[in-house]
């Protein structure tokens, strides 16, 4: 490379972090390892923890709605906090992800491979039931006379309004997660104290406190699934597509939104094809 003046810039720079390699799409070897079982086991302990806390709120919030509640408040503020802690406990074990939606959005950006994903997904959605279980048995009567803490569009809002909530939300939320995790952002922001699961939980906060009003609240597909389940009446099962395809959509763009526009990693690829070597 030609030599450059000082106040010249440079004409390539060298990347000053590492992005780690695509992982296979599937891949059988991670059956024959006690870490793949470690993190599907702090999957499904995470989200039964998660159901408790966040379920309990719920109902309690209900209960209480007409004098010493915590209201909508207080209910985002124990589901963006039990992330918060639950993210930061295991993300060295399994990444913390605690959320269907966000395995699939990182299964679609080569993150995670399909093995890892369906059993993660598996995990989560039982872990979900279990958690809502424990709420229903330790306040069977109040868990029944409140809704048991299940996701329905409420009155006066359309079914394209919930999913577009649905989308909408996990889209923030899926967004954070990739800026938070991004190793470019954490090389060149080293000097700043960024702790990751910070921003994760605040997300899944204000996300809560613009749509509880909504749809209750879900972008996080075992959430809804396993309060669903356990509470098992109908008004919780007429609109659960919506908890399923919105999260899912949701994950899916904004995995397009950061991978490719973002990032450009296809645009990097094919320059870095062409000049043979690596540049950002």
């Amino acid at each position: 490379m030609e030599k450059i003046g000082i106040c010249e810039e440079p004409k390539f720079r060298s990347k000053d972090y590492i992005d780690p390699p695509a992982v296979p799409f599937v891949d059988a070897s991670e059956l024959r390892k006690w870490s793949f079982y470690r993190a599907i086991i702090t999957e499904f302990i995470s989200t039964l923890l998660f159901l408790y806390i966040a379920i309990g709120t719920v109902v309690g919030a209900s209960r209480n709605a007409d004098c010493a509640g915590v209201g909508i408040l207080g209910i985002a503020w124990a589901f963006g906090g039990m992330i918060f802690v639950l993210v930061y406990c295991t993300a060295g074990i399994s990444g913390g992800h605690i959320n269907p939606a966000v395995t699939f959005g990182l299964l679609l950006a080569r993150k995670i491979s399909l093995t890892r994903s369906l059993a993660y997904m598996v995990a989560q959605c039982l872990g979900a039931i279990c958690g809502a279980g424990l709420v229903k048995e330790f306040q069977h009567s109040f868990y029944m006379d409140h809704g048991g803490g299940a996701n329905a569009v409420a009155p006066g809002y359309s079914t394209g309004t919930g999913l577009a909530a649905e989308i909408i939300g996990t889209f923030v939320l899926m967004f954070t997660v990739f800026s938070a995790t991004d190793p470019k952002r954490k090389a060149r922001d080293s000097h700043v104290p960024v702790l990751a699961p910070l921003p994760i939980g605040f997300a899944v906060f204000v996300v809560h406190c613009a749509t509880i009003p909504i749809t209750g609240t879900g972008i996080n597909p075992a959430r809804s699934f396993g309060a669903a389940v356990i509470f098992n009446r109908s008004k919780s099962w007429d609109d659960h597509w919506i908890f399923w395809v919105g999260p899912f959509l949701g994950a899916a763009l904004a995995a397009a939104y950061h991978q490719y526009i973002l990032r450009a990693n296809p645009i990097k690829s094919m320059r870095s094809f062409g000049n043979g070597s690596n540049h950002t």
